[in-house]
């Protein structure tokens, strides 16, 4: 039986997933490497300077708060 695949990308074996449950750091980074861009693209905000020109960038505080709430609940499951 194959791995399902999510928009093109293969999704994180159960095992990895259930490891990042318990604890284990290597898993965890695999999880959140995974939805690295995903989240990124979530954070992703138009800047502007002060002569109007916009600049695009990706707003990293909010990217680690996103990092935390998929650590949180990883951890739950």
């Amino acid at each position: 039986m194959t791995e399902p695949i999510h928009k093109g990308k293969d999704l994180p074996p159960v095992w990895v997933i259930h490891s990042a449950s318990n604890g284990d750091s290597e898993a965890m980074e695999q999880v959140i490497r995974y939805y690295a861009n995903y989240m990124s693209r979530l954070c992703t905000r138009t800047l502007y300077d002060k002569d109007g020109t916009p600049h695009v960038c990706v707003d990293t505080h909010m990217k680690r708060c996103l990092e935390i709430r998929l650590i949180r609940a990883v951890m739950r499951t």
